[in-house]
């Protein structure tokens, strides 16, 4: 492991690592979120789309990758971190808000009548009231 990448930020919660020493110790931790950094998740190599989610073809397969190991071949990314994508669950949240007639924070929308309507409707489609 040769320098310090510029910029580099924890793989688990994005915080600013500019005060670690190199080369990078096994038991190197974030001090923001307390995660493992001498992981593969910490890694260049890392890619989870190819075998053995790592790039890097002589390294030995590391099961778990985020927790430390011994991998010489570490060399750290400045873009391990990367930011959750939570477009894709706040449309499906939507959607589901939608379809139950709920407003943004999960509480029924409209008027009381119309609640007592679509009660009234409930009951119809299961006979629960005849």
């Amino acid at each position: 492991m040769h320098g310090k990448p510029e910029h580099l930020k924890c793989w688990k919660c994005g915080a600013g690592l500019d005060y670690l020493l190199m080369p990078l110790s096994r038991s190197a931790h974030c001090k923001a979120c307390e995660a493992a950094l001498h992981v593969c998740r910490m890694c260049r190599f890392y890619d989870p789309r190819v075998a053995k989610q790592c790039r890097e073809p002589v390294a030995d397969a590391v099961k778990d990758k985020d927790r430390p190991n011994f991998c010489d071949y570490l060399e750290l990314n400045p873009q391990a971190w990367e930011p959750a994508d939570h477009s894709q669950a706040d449309s499906a949240a939507s959607d589901l808000n939608d379809l139950f007639g709920l407003d943004a924070a999960g509480g029924a929308s409209g008027t009381s009548a119309s609640a007592e309507q679509s009660r009234q409707e409930l009951d119809d489609l299961f006979d629960l009231n005849k």
